[in-house]
């Protein structure tokens, strides 16, 4: 029995890893969108709600380890020109 409760727990686990490792793929497009969205806006030009977006989300993006904005990038096959 502990065997098969062992396998039942791989497998549960292996499961659990393999959707977290789809989340994490489907995050880093986003994330790259929105790198790529924020390189090619003019904050100037926004709306004051739109630009407060903007800031928070220009912020946000750039307190990203520079791996992880390199692999966002590379999911949405932006040019990578970091450091």
């Amino acid at each position: 029995m502990p065997d098969t409760l062992n396998k039942q727990e791989v497998a549960m686990l292996r499961s659990e890893l393999e959707m977290m490792m789809n989340e994490r793929n489907s995050l880093l497009k986003v994330v790259g969108a929105a790198a790529v969205l924020m390189a090619n806006t003019d904050g100037r030009a926004l709306p004051a709600e739109a630009a407060e977006a903007a800031e928070m989300l220009s912020t946000l993006v750039n307190k990203l380890p520079e791996e992880t904005l390199r692999e966002a990038l590379v999911s949405v096959h932006a040019e990578v020109g970091i450091g």
